[in-house]
């Protein structure tokens, strides 16, 4: 008979939440609030929780930019680096935030999860800002004001440089750890098995990419100004002081984020899955895939995973999930994978071809941060009597993100969605090709500006008269293609990555950037070595009125057109993920 203290003894924790789960609306993906309960509707995610998340992304790529925009000016001015090393220099830097996405992306889905994952990496960030600054103060801008073109500063010293490359390395790997953990924590608020927070997901993408560039516009309009005046210092602090705002206004939003739990190493996950089907390789795959090994229940095996439906790409590793005699009674993974972990691994091999294929058009979109720049350096900058600084321009290119975003997202896939009767209108690959075509074709137009601006150069080493808001449409056409190219990987790649891997997904976007910039190096070095030879400086000269930058275009523009075959071959091949819950998720 139990005693009184048993029978009003309090519930445990499971009773607790199933009551918690039948009491309130609550998400059915899985996810969680801060104490692990399933997430209540009402209170937890939704568009206040992403809103405050686009806020701190927007004042994080402020001051993200507000060093970046500008920064192969300070390697040239400052740190005194000629004009083909300042361009590889940020090209390397930029790649290397890129990189530093897989890292942040391995502890998001691995060990840390999405939010401690952005606290930590922007706590980095916030450091790595302050230590630049400083730097800059006490070692790097001496004497007062150099570094504005006309001023010229004193050679950096050994701890200055130090200091200086240990900062914006810092920076490179705050950001970059933070980038892809923030884009699917900010997908994590809305329900994908709710129909309306289903949109609000899917919109959510556009107007993550949106706050990058109106984060953006501030540090390319006022920020490069200063910093190209020589206010560097008014440039890095207010940086610093955005990053650190954006940080209080992330803790801000805790008690309302939704969480999905770590779903554990997924590199172990792979490997298990190729060292079991070696094992089993002269094991015959049967022919119903029903007969494959999965676990029973609505859950994966895997932690906070939802179940992946069989499909017939990569049969080989088929083998990984067969059941076979000496499996029964044992539960051993380097032997025997579910048939939702060897999917997931398929999903990560179907979608490189589509991954590889877009990093050439990220050697044309790297070209805006450091060749346009130098192209408009070399051009005719005043305008109605007032100097425009060559990195500036880049409001063009945000200003066209704006403006297609809202074309797309309100005219676009209206339009396309009632003849297409896809919601989507067009889908992902569709746009990360109209991506690619547009990229080629800004690369058109900047050969033929720089065709224009070499006939109007009446002083060898002065600039061209040429204005330089001939460069309003190589901007403008960078920034349409961005809209389909980088939100529709976005979009792409976390939809089409599995529950355990939806970071890696969002990181995927960054890491072909990153492969981009250092592609963009190659090229450039070999460009340089053949075409500097004797006489000849080159096509990307110190001075480039004595080369040929439009040659260098035009070839950008043949490769990505080659790019845009191999292309459309992955993009006919790929096939989508289909989950048990959902079925098959379109792109």
């Amino acid at each position: 008979m139990p005693s009184a203290v048993d029978s009003t003894s309090s519930p445990s924790p499971k009773m607790m939440k199933e009551e918690h789960k039948m009491s309130s609306g609550i998400t059915e993906d899985g996810s969680v609030d801060r104490k692990g309960w399933p997430a209540v509707k009402a209170t937890t995610g939704g568009w206040k929780s992403a809103t405050l998340l686009l806020v701190n992304f927007g004042l994080v790529t402020l001051a993200f930019f507000g060093v970046g925009v500008n920064l192969v000016l300070f390697l040239t001015r400052v740190m005194q680096q000629d004009n083909a090393e300042a361009a590889n220099s940020v090209s390397k830097w930029t790649g290397t935030v890129y990189i530093f996405s897989l890292i942040g992306a391995f502890m998001s889905d691995s060990y840390w999860g999405r939010y401690l994952t952005c606290a930590v990496f922007q706590a980095i960030y916030v450091l790595g800002l302050m230590i630049l600054s400083l730097a800059s103060w006490l070692l790097l801008l001496k004497p007062s004001g150099c570094g504005d073109g006309e001023l010229s500063c004193r050679p950096p010293s050994v701890l200055g440089t130090s200091l200086f490359y240990i900062s914006i390395y810092l920076i490179a790997f705050g950001n970059g750890g933070y980038q892809p953990s923030i884009a699917t924590f900010g997908s994590d608020q809305f329900d994908e098995t709710d129909p309306l927070e289903r949109h609000s997901k899917v919109a959510f993408f556009s107007y993550f990419y949106l706050a990058l560039n109106v984060g953006s516009l501030f540090s390319n309009s006022v920020l490069v100004y200063y910093e190209d005046t020589g206010g560097w210092l008014i440039g890095f602090w207010t940086s610093a002081g955005s990053a650190i705002a954006a940080l209080l206004i992330f803790l801000l939003g805790t008690p309302r984020y939704r969480h999905f739990k770590p779903s554990g190493n997924p590199l172990t996950r792979i490997a298990q899955v190729f060292v079991a089907a070696v094992r089993k390789w002269e094991v015959e795959v049967p022919g119903n895939s029903s007969m494959l090994h999965e676990v029973e229940g609505r859950d994966s095996a895997i932690a906070g995973s939802r179940k992946i439906l069989h499909s017939d790409d990569f049969k080989l590793l088929d083998k990984a999930a067969v059941v076979v005699a000496e499996d029964h009674g044992r539960n051993d993974p380097w032997k025997l994978c579910t048939v939702t972990q060897v999917e997931e691994v398929k999903c990560v091999l179907k979608m490189l071809p589509i991954w590889l294929s877009t990093i050439i058009y990220s050697v044309v979109f790297t070209q805006m941060a450091s060749i346009f720049v130098e192209q408009g350096a070399s051009m005719n900058t005043e305008i109605a009597g007032f100097r425009v600084p060559a990195a500036s321009m880049s409001v063009f290119d945000l200003l066209s993100v704006i403006f297609f975003i809202f074309v797309y997202r309100q005219v676009l896939i209206p339009v396309v969605a009632r003849v297409s009767r896809n919601p989507k209108g067009i889908s992902e690959l569709q746009r990360m090709g109209v991506g690619l075509v547009i990229g080629m074709l800004a690369m058109v137009a900047a050969g033929l500006v720089e065709v224009e601006r070499l006939k109007w150069v009446k002083v060898e080493h002065e600039p061209s008269e040429l204005t330089v808001l001939w460069q309003i449409p190589q901007y403008a056409l960078i920034g349409a293609s961005e809209v389909f190219m980088y939100v529709g990987q976005l979009e792409f790649f976390n939809g089409q990555a599995p529950d355990g891997i939806k970071s890696f997904g969002s990181s995927l976007c960054m890491a072909s950037i990153s492969l981009g910039n250092y592609v963009s190096i190659m090229v450039v070095n070999i460009v340089m070595s053949v075409t500097a030879k004797g006489d000849s400086p080159g096509w990307i000269p110190v001075n480039l009125n004595s080369g040929h930058l439009d040659r260098f275009y035009f070839l950008l523009a043949g490769l990505t057109f080659i790019d845009f075959i191999v292309y459309l071959a992955c993009a006919k091949w790929y096939k989508n993920i289909k989950l048990e819950r959902d079925e098959e998720v379109p792109v």
